[in-house]
Parts: structure tokens; C-alpha cells; sequence
């Protein structure tokens, strides 16, 4: 059910229910604000609290509340909820913890939350187990603890599942203008993605930040995903926690390779969502996009008095999603006009000192470096700290920078390298006159990056939703590599011949069926090089039949071998509870972790989808004939990948793995030499 929030986010008056320090602060929050609706207070035995009235029951309230916090025990604050959604309230935020996010330690937790789930009904709630929201758009603070922001017409929301993460935001003094900060708590109703897309839908919000901890409804998010590419609206994320899903399957390199947070990163860029490593980088990033946008291309250009700075902003970039394009005729003949003689023009740009203090030069040069085919134009500079020094020299800068942007509309940021260089204030200064204020060399490489990555992904059409995966498979089994293959052969996958021996001496007389050279391989054995369970180029039965004997297995596939190999792949899929099913595509055979190419997608997928992954991976070249060499026939890889996705969607809800390891291929055809597949078990008649 799809709620509406409006009520709850931009409510005329305000309920608190309690009489505590929390109750206080909320009173005191949205006065320091400038909020100007009423004010109750739900108190039994108060008249009044922090100045504003207080009232024994919800129902003795003079009017029916936009919006309440709730600052009592979980089981007052079940009863706060009932009373308020039967009086309509339009939302409430629930502070009180021990609810389903203690279920491990209280097992009357869950059945708590059912029960606040149910009082609440069609109300919205936020929590619980969560500190709120602040709106410092219209100066609402549902928020019962202290917050660092003030009040402003537009700027970006950032939404966390950690109050305390979501309340350190509020304090940063990077000058990133907040229009919210909220909390979503355990998420018992209302999902972070639910708030965020009712956030987004503010005409004053310009962009979204989500610190995310956990995925607990994929739909959620993919209705917030839709809804920022209507709107243009660019989402920012921050994804904690990166445990490896091989700790819930450990059978195969797939799971090792595709773990929770390869799940992640694979649905947030599905979602078109840019992907950021720390906080400082998602606020630099969110401060970029409000003052800029998204871009329209990683094209970029620096200029800066050192060329220590010079090398140090080339070097971050390195191997990054940037680009640094060579001087065009016109901006160095433009440049030398305003540098002189005796300064060596390149993108980065070292224009030395000769013009400092001049600002009609600097200026000169800064608009020849703005160039339509640029996205942006960074000015390097560090701050002199006001408490000891004077930096009245260095508004220079900001006077050329401000007549450069008068003469060109290429956008403009100022970027620090290192953090704490730029006063606050000149920060917010600088928002102002849309030139965006970057902290720290590498935050502001990765906000270019996420930013350029986002106007490219919001023109992207949507993706379909993706097929989630059981979120408790039960008992599962491996099957065995021959009934394997066999399934994955109806689905259309090429395999080797083959036939299964129950002895070591079957084994020998099966061998001279499929010609030399053949393989061996014992059968339920996982990760067989390892365990000497697979030997290769065997020539004649008697090889067969020795190498058996010596194998930990009592039963054999013997195969034939395939030549003329161009190159190994991986092909493996992991039901990933939180983000569905995860293909995993890399480099091939024993080596697979060892070289650490590997690419994520969530099923469903497309066949042009599958290629460029495919052309992603470093091991493209040799399956695109590496120096004269000869090719793989990539059509044949291609339909291999969707021949496992076509296997996966028959059986979806019982598969939870898929290896295919390796796939040979070969310049007229690609083969599952190995298949490793576990499933849900199914009930007994």
C-alpha cells in the first residue's frame, strides 16, 4: 500500500505524546526552526510542557493532529498509535525500541510489532525504533535530540536507517544545504525507499542520500527509482554492511565471488542509483548535484597555482570514471594570451603565480579554460585558517572564478585538497552563486564520477523489476554434475559427452566411447581440483581406470575433452535474499578467485546486457582473439548466460545456486565442462 506522507512531512500543527527530556526537545527543535503551528502535548498528569499545552488523552486534544512523535515505552506507545489513527492522525513518528529489531534477545518483540502494525492501520508510520525526521524546509522537527541544520528554501534529503548517522549529517559544516534529515528505524511499515520517494516529491528537494543498511522490499525501491527519473532527480547511496553471502553457501566460487554486498552494488546500479564508499563522499556528491545537477559527461578540466596540486588531482583520477581531455586550439590560444609566455598549457592546468593578486588575468584565464565540450571546471585551492592567518589574498580567486562564470556557462566547483580548508561560510557563499564547494581531492573525484555517472543513468529506461529470491530456502541439495548438465541442457546449454561409471573399472571401459582425450571426474566431490577429483587428457581406458582408483569417489563421469579453448569463463548465479538472484560472470577455471575479474547483474537480463558485461571483463580480449589469436564465438557465450537465466526462471523459488565452471570457449561454440547446482529440497510425498 502506497501511503501519503504529505500530511506527516509538512504537518499545520504537531502532537508529542509524553512528558520526558525527548518530549522537551521535539517542543524545542521546532521553535528553534521557526515553526508556527500549534504545539500539543499528550501528558496525563502535566498542564503544560517547554511552554506548550499539555492534555491527558489523544481524545482530549481541541483538534485531530497533522503529525505526532511518540516518546513512550513500546507498549504506551501501541496504545499512542491505536488512539491517533482512530482519531486520524496523518502520521507519526515512534521513538521507543524493542520491537521485531530485538527479536533475538525478546521473543515477544515480533509479535509487538504486528500488534503496533495493526493499531497504526492506514497511518502512516516512521519506526519504529528511530529518532524521526527534520524538515528545514518548513521547520519541522520531529526529532527528540539535538540537529546541527537551519532553515532554507531547497536542498537535498538525506535518509538513514541509524539516527545517530542521520543526526552527525545534520551537524557536518561543509555547507551542504538540508531540506531533510529522517530516520526510518526498523522499517516496520514505512521503508526508507517509501520515505525517500515521498521526499523526492517536494519541488524543494534536489537531490536524495540514502545511508542503507539493509534491502528489505526491492519493490520499494524500484518505485523510488521510477519516480526519480520522472522527476530527474538524482539518488546518492551509501551501502554499509559487506559480509559475504558464501557464509550462508560456501559450495562453489560463485558464492564466494557474489556475496551480499556484490547483491547491492549490482541493484543499486540496476536502480540507476550512484554508489558511494563514506559519508564524506555522499555529501560531497549530494552537494555537487544541488549546486550543478547530474552531468552530461565525465569531460572535466582543473586548474591550479601548484603543480603539486596538478599531479595530485591527476593521480586521485587515475583508473577513475573521469576524464581529463587534451587543450583544444582555441582554449590554448586563449590560455597563453592571459598566462604568458612561461607557463606549459595542459588539462590539468599548473597557471603558477605570475597573475596572482591579478584579477582581471585570472579571470581571462579561467574563461579559457570553460569550454562547452567540458561538464566541469575545478579551481583547486586550500584556505589559509582564519584564526591565524589573513586570507584576504585569495579572494582573488573567487573574484575570476565569478568572472568566468559570468562569460561561460561551463558549471564551476571550488575544490579543497584536503577537508577542513574551506570556512563554512565561504562555502555557503559559493553555493549561492552556483559554483559547488568540493572538500577534499578524492571526495571530489568521486562526486564527479557519481555525478556524470547519474546524468547518463536517468536517462536509462527503466529495468524490470528483478525476481526476487527466497528469503528462507529450508533443507537444499546438490545435484550431481551429470543430473545437472542434463537440466541445463534442456534449457539450451551446450555440454560434453559424457557418460556416469559406478566403479573405477566401468570408468576404464566407458573411456573409449568419446575417443582421446577424455576427462575424469569423481562425482560428489565440490571444488574437485582441489580434492584431486578431476583429471584431464587422459588417453585410453587404462589411464581412466587408473586415475579413478586413486580419486576420493565412488562413482565417475567420464566426458570428452573439449580443444581448441580459447578462454575459461564463470558463469554462476546466488539467490541473494535481500536483492533477488545474482549472476556472477568472470574468469574461468582454478583460477577464478586468484584473478578477481568478475562482473555482478540481478536476473532478468538481456541479451545486450550480457555482452557488455562481458566486454567488461578484463579476460574480453582473449576471448575476442588476443594478439592474432583466435576468437571465441561470442554469440554462442552470450546465449550460454541466458540458456542459465532461462534455467533459473523455470525453477525459480527452488534454485539458490548455479556453476557453470568452467565454460569452455571455443571459436565455434561454448561447453559446460562443470555444473554445480544446489536447489531447495523438496518435501517428501
Amino acid at each position: 500500500m502506497k501511503r501519503d506522507l504529505s500530511r506527516l512531512l509538512k504537518p499545520a500543527s504537531i502532537a508529542v505524546i509524553g512528558g520526558g527530556v525527548w518530549a522537551e526537545n521535539v517542543i524545542q527543535n521546532c521553535r528553534a526552526l521557526g515553526y508556527v503551528g500549534p504545539i500539543w502535548v499528550v501528558h496525563p498528569t502535566r498542564d503544560s510542557l517547554a511552554g506548550a499545552p499539555a492534555y491527558p488523552s489523544v481524545a482530549d486534544l481541541p483538534e485531530t493532529p497533522d503529525a505526532a512523535l511518540i516518546c513512550v515505552n513500546r507498549h504506551a506507545s501501541i496504545d499512542a498509535v491505536e488512539a491517533l489513527s482512530a482519531q486520524g492522525c496523518g502520521g507519526v513518528v515512534c521513538l521507543a525500541s524493542g520491537f521485531a529489531e530485538a527479536s533475538a534477545e525478546d521473543g515477544s518483540a515480533s509479535d509487538l510489532q504486528a500488534r503496533l502494525l495493526e493499531a497504526a492501520g492506514e497511518m502512516p508510520l516512521i519506526g519504529p525504533n528511530c529518532y524521526g525526521f527534520v524538515s528545514y524546509l518548513d521547520g519541522v522537527a520531529l526529532w527528540p535530540d539535538q540537529q546541527g541544520g537551519q532553515r532554507g528554501e531547497s536542498g537535498v534529503a538525506v535518509i538513514s536507517q541509524s539516527s545517530n548517522i542521520s543526526m552527525n549529517i545534520s551537524m557536518t559544516q561543509g555547507g551542504l544545504p538540508l531540506a531533510y534529515v529522517a530516520t526510518a528505524g526498523n522499517q516496520a511499515q514505512l521503508s526508507l525507499a517509501a520515505i525517500g520517494e515521498a521526499m523526492l516529491a517536494d519541488p524543494r528537494v534536489t537531490a536524495l542520500g540514502l545511508h542503507i543498511e539493509g534491502v528489505n522490499d526491492t519493490a520499494a525501491f524500484e518505485a523510488l527509482a521510477e519516480t526519480a527519473r520522472r522527476l530527474r532527480k538524482p539518488v546518492v547511496a551509501l551501502k554499509a554492511g559487506r559480509s559475504a553471502l558464501a557464509q550462508q553457501a560456501t559450495i562453489s566460487h560463485t558464492a564466494s565471488l557474489a556475496g551480499s554486498d556484490a547483491g547491492a552494488r549490482a541493484f543499486l546500479k540496476r536502480l540507476g542509483f550512484a554508489q558511494v564508499e563514506s559519508l564524506p563522499q555522499l555529501l560531497e556528491t549530494l552537494k555537487l548535484l544541488h549546486a550543478v545537477g547530474p552531468l552530461p559527461s565525465n569531460r572535466i578540466a582543473s586548474l591550479s597555482c601548484s603543480g603539486g596540486e596538478a599531479g595530485l588531482i591527476a593521480d586521485v583520477a587515475e583508473g577513475r570514471g573521469v576524464c581529463f581531455p587534451p587543450l583544444n586550439a582555441r582554449q590554448r590560444r586563449d590560455l597563453r594570451a592571459a598566462l604568458g609566455p612561461m607557463v606549459a598549457l595542459n588539462n590539468p592546468l599548473d597557471y603558477h603565480t605570475y597573475i596572482w593578486r591579478n584579477t582581471e588575468a585570472l579571470g581571462e584565464a579561467f574563461t579559457a579554460m570553460l569550454d562547452p565540450d567540458l561538464s566541469l571546471a575545478c579551481v583547486i585551492m586550500d584556505f589559509p585558517r582564519p584564526d591565524r592567518c589573513d586570507g584576504s589574498d585569495w579572494n582573488c580567486v573567487i573574484e575570476g572564478m565569478r568572472i568566468a562564470r559570468k562569460a561561460r556557462p561551463t558549471p564551476m566547483a571550488l575544490v579543497t585538497t584536503l577537508q577542513d580548508t574551506m570556512p563554512e561560510a565561504m562555502a555557503q557563499t559559493l553555493l549561492a552563486e552556483g559554483i559547488a564547494p568540493l572538500h577534499g581531492l578524492r571526495e571530489a573525484i568521486t562526486a564527479i564520477e557519481a555525478a556524470a555517472y547519474l546524468g547518463e543513468s536517468l536517462d536509462r529506461p527503466p529495468a524490470p523489476a528483478v525476481w526476487p529470491a527466497p528469503r528462507n530456502a529450508g533443507a537444499t541439495r546438490v545435484l550431481s554434475e551429470a543430473e545437472g548438465k542434463a537440466m541445463l541442457a534442456r534449457h539450451g546449454l551446450r555440454v560434453p559427452a559424457s557418460g556416469r561409471a559406478e566403479s573405477p573399472e566401468a570408468a576404464g571401459l566407458l573411456a573409449d566411447r568419446f575417443g582421446v582425450p577424455v576427462a575424469l571426474k569423481g562425482e560428489g566431490v565440490a571444488h574437485k581440483t582441489e580434492a584431486g577429483a578431476v583429471k584431464l587428457g587422459l588417453l585410453g581406458g587404462e589411464e581412466v581406470l587408473a586415475a579413478a582408483q586413486a580419486m576420493p569417489a565412488e562413482s565417475f563421469l567420464v566426458e570428452e575433452m573439449i580443444t581448441d579453448t580459447v578462454a575459461e569463463l564463470l558463469i554462476g548465479v546466488v539467490a541473494d535474499p535481500a536483492h533477488g538472484y545474482v549472476l556472477t560472470l568472470a574468469a574461468g577455471g582454478v583460477l577464478t578467485e586468484l584473478l578477481a575479474d568478475s562482473a555482478s547483474l540481478l536476473l532478468p537480463l538481456t541479451e545486450s546486457e550480457v555482452r557488455a558485461a562481458l566486454e567488461d571483463l578484463k579476460i574480453h580480449r582473449l576471448l575476442a582473439g588476443y594478439r592474432g589469436m583466435a576468437a571465441a564465438d561470442m554469440d554462442t557465450v552470450v546465449q550460454a548466460v541466458l540458456s542459465v537465466q532461462d534455467f533459473v526462471e523455470a525453477h525459480r523459488g527452488a534454485v539458490q545456486e548455479v556453476e557453470i565452471n568452467p565454460l569452455m570457449c571455443t571459436p565455434w561454440a561454448a561447453y559446460a565442462a562443470d555444473a554445480l547446482i544446489r536447489m531447495k529440497e523438496e518435501p517428501a510425498p
